[in-house]
């Protein structure tokens, strides 16, 4: 099976996405798969890979992130998917990238796949201490009938979680299927516990040894919210100046979250991981993982975190609730840093209380969401074959007299 992965925001140097292509294109050569992601860049060129190439298409650049371009012209693209001619064809946002791939004349299957919730991930956290999301969602209306018509011309719409598929539901796209994501496999183990990178990091952020370790893990962008993040902890220092904040990450709000970590304290700033099996000890050795996006698709971070062992505080919306309430955790109003600083102190004194606690349930491995996926492309493709070869009912003719 070739798909071809029409991705708008794919950048070498991207995040989530550019991880989720990495995973995907490892597993394509696990089973016999042809993965061509077709990508905005600076240049027209293409890119070898294990598991099948990224084709640039020469594009211009975004204008508020040096890291990714944009399409433009669809003409380039279409080519591109002409000569390749995919059994399946990804929009992998509801953006340009998505549009390209549903307005191509080719036969293949389609997939429109939602890798994020925009009007969660922006117009409710700008606009959210303000007017409730129904209300959001209402003055988005004309955003929300663009994307319901966008996906009837695809095949199927494909979530990574169960709380997104539901929710594009409750705006009638057409066909939505959660097809959940999934960490690395025999990366996140409690055995990466380290010791001596716990203390290192404890003393970047001013506290000896036996402090309490708090993670802040992800891109650093409105979504993520490490302003309520960093306000929440701050808080929760006054009852516990035990606690350290580590935030690893980088992006276009690194300055403002540089500021905000000084005038609070004790908040030390890792910047970006790239190295799995180095983030994956980082995990195993803090006490507490404070998540702020409400408006995760899945929450891999939070999913890494569990099969680390931390305990998680969470927003109460979006895929990372749904995780964190898996195992030792505490939710709070999503945006509210009074609430992170309760749910903080409340589940110290969880962590803290003596007794055995069962481990959480493992979430789901990258190998089982891909597993499902080209599945799920796999039956629609042979559901496809199958109705052209059923015979065509005969046109009945039906004689009339005068």
């Amino acid at each position: 099976m070739k798909i071809a992965d029409v991705s708008g925001f794919y950048s070498e140097t991207g995040g989530g996405v550019a991880s989720y292509v990495r995973q995907k294109l490892e597993m394509a050569a696990r089973w016999g798969h042809e993965i061509v992601v077709v990508a905005p860049g600076a240049e027209s060129r293409t890119e070898e890979r294990r598991g099948g190439r990224i084709v640039w298409v020469k594009s211009p650049g975004m204008p508020f992130d040096a890291n990714y371009h944009m399409f433009f012209g669809g003409e380039e693209v279409w080519r591109v998917l002409d000569v390749e001619a995919p059994d399946v064809v990804e929009g992998s946002s509801p953006w340009r990238g998505g549009w390209l791939a549903g307005h191509w004349a080719g036969k293949a299957v389609k997939s429109l796949v939602f890798h994020q919730d925009f009007i969660a991930g922006y117009p409710y956290t700008l606009l959210g201490g303000f007017l409730s999301r129904p209300t959001i969602d209402h003055l988005f209306g004309a955003y929300w009938s663009y994307v319901r018509r966008l996906s009837e011309r695809f095949d199927v719409t494909v979530t990574g979680g169960d709380w997104l598929a539901e929710r594009l539901k409750s705006f009638h796209l057409h066909h939505p299927v959660s097809v959940p994501l999934g960490i690395d496999a025999g990366i996140f183990s409690p055995d990466r516990r380290d010791e001596d990178l716990r203390r290192s990091l404890l003393a970047a952020c001013g506290l000896s040894p036996d402090g309490r370790l708090l993670l802040a893990v992800g891109r650093l962008h409105p979504e993520k919210r490490q302003r309520t993040i960093i306000e929440g902890v701050s808080l929760a220092r006054a009852s516990r100046p035990d606690l350290g904040l580590v935030i690893i990450g980088d992006g276009p709000l690194r300055s403002s979250v540089e500021t905000w970590a000084r005038r609070a304290g004790h908040v030390h700033m890792l910047g970006a991981v790239k190295d799995r099996a180095r983030l994956a000890s980082l995990f195993a050795s803090g006490d507490m993982l404070v998540h702020g996006s409400g408006a995760e698709t899945y929450g891999l971070v939070v999913a890494e975190a569990i099969a680390s062992g931390l305990a998680v505080v969470s927003p109460d919306t979006g895929g990372a609730a749904d995780l964190a309430r898996r195992g030792l955790s505490r939710v709070y109003p999503t945006g509210d840093a009074a609430g992170c600083s309760a749910a903080i102190l409340d589940l110290l004194t969880t962590i803290e209380a003596p007794g055995e606690r069962p481990p959480a349930p493992p979430p789901g491995t990258a190998e089982s969401h891909f597993a499902a996926l080209f599945a799920l492309y796999q039956g629609l493709i042979d559901a496809r074959r199958s109705a052209a070869r059923s015979p065509q009912p005969a046109l009945a003719l039906s004689a009339t007299s005068s």
